[in-house]
């Protein structure tokens, strides 16, 4: 019985490990749970799991929880709340399900303490991927993806050896706008924006999915976890989202992980690694799919993936501004105070605002993204 601490368990990917982990009672249970705001949600995985803890990031929910739910479990509440879950509780699988930056320090202490990562939250690798790595070296703890492409990458390289890698191929669906002219991009709503064709996600993602900078930061998320350069990944669009990624070796073979789209089937196998264990989610049928295409991406188009592609190959820093500034851009777009178009102008400017600093601690991180944010919201 594995113990499962989910750090944005209301959250999409939460709620689909709360799924995976609903069907497999014998074998997880869980431990803690962790939301910015989502109390009623939260509220009903109590009653339904029983965790010995729970923290909310919003501090007046926290005390309208505790009001709740009385003494079934204990209510942490604040970024410390989240902190001590992280540090303090017992749990053998961390799943970093949270979005945006504030996913780095609960992550970073879970890794201190040498344990599975489950690792959803992109901006962890994004923006501090060399000290994450360095420090899962140091305490030997595991990172596995959960995000689908980089999960399909890991289990084509189960039993390979890197050296025989020629080429990490992630693949893209082309979001909402795949077919869109860069002039008619200016122009999108937020509700189209949001109407991806194929996944089921939370807005922030969708977003970036709709921008292609998801993609971008999934390329910057590789080049840390399979430890190999940027040159050796790349990127196709495959509009089916059957092939969630491939790997082509050095003698010209390919590798490829496929199946319908539904994120369980990678949360279930972060979780039962290196076990399988059989799905109730996932049936895929090649002749009921019939067709798969792939084709190269427009990078003046979806000038988001180029950014994150330049600020790869510049290291340091710089992807940490990027992540902040499209953290504050998406936000705007979502609220209807800037255009989609200006999603990458802003991330540009803050690009070229502030000085790229090499081999950063936690420290210049963590100041990199606020003044950053400050910035970016000024832009707007």
């Amino acid at each position: 019985m594995k113990k499962i601490a989910i750090l944005g368990s209301t959250g999409s990917i939460g709620r689909n490990t709360v799924d995976v982990i609903r069907n497999f009672p014998d074998h997880f249970s869980i431990e803690a749970l962790t939301v910015n705001t989502r109390i009623d949600l939260l509220e009903k995985q109590v009653d339904e799991f029983h965790p010995k803890v729970v923290a909310v990031k919003d501090e007046k929910l926290a005390t309208e929880l505790k009001r709740r739910i009385g003494n079934k479990c204990e209510v942490l509440s604040g970024e410390e709340g989240l902190l001590s879950i992280a540090a303090d509780y017992d749990y053998d699988i961390f799943v970093g399900a949270m979005v945006g930056f504030s996913g780095l320090a609960p992550t970073l202490e879970a890794i201190k303490r040498g344990k599975r990562i489950a690792l959803a939250n992109k901006e962890t690798l994004v923006v501090a991927g060399e000290l994450v790595t360095e420090l899962a070296k140091k305490y030997n703890a595991e990172l596995l993806p959960v995000d689908s492409e980089h999960s399909a990458i890991f289990q084509c390289l189960v039993g390979e050896d890197l050296s025989g890698v020629d080429k990490l191929i992630l693949t893209a669906s082309g979001g909402p706008f795949l077919h869109k002219t860069k002039t008619e991009l200016a122009g999108v709503t937020v509700k189209e924006a949001l109407n991806h064709p194929n996944w089921k996600m939370g807005n922030k993602i969708t977003i970036d999915s709709a921008s292609m900078m998801n993609k971008g930061l999934e390329v910057i998320e590789a080049r840390w976890l399979f430890d190999l350069p940027c040159e050796k990944i790349e990127i196709v669009v495959h509009p089916q989202s059957i092939v969630h990624s491939m790997v082509r070796f050095v003698d010209g073979s390919m590798k490829a992980q496929m199946s319908m789209p539904d994120m369980k089937l990678p949360i279930q196998y972060a979780l039962t690694y290196p076990e399988r264990f059989a799905s109730q989610f996932v049936s895929t049928h090649l002749p009921f799919i019939q067709t798969l295409t792939f084709f190269e991406p427009d990078f003046d188009k979806f000038e988001c993936l180029k950014l994150a592609f330049d600020v790869l190959d510049a290291g340091g820093t710089s992807p940490c501004i990027l992540s902040a500034s499209n953290e504050v851009a998406v936000d705007k777009f979502l609220k209807g105070k800037i255009k989609f178009s200006a999603i990458p102008e802003i991330i540009s400017k803050s690009l070229e605002r502030f000085e790229n600093h090499l081999k950063p601690d936690l420290e210049t991180i963590i100041m990199c993204d606020k003044e950053t944010r400050i910035f970016a919201e000024q832009l707007v």
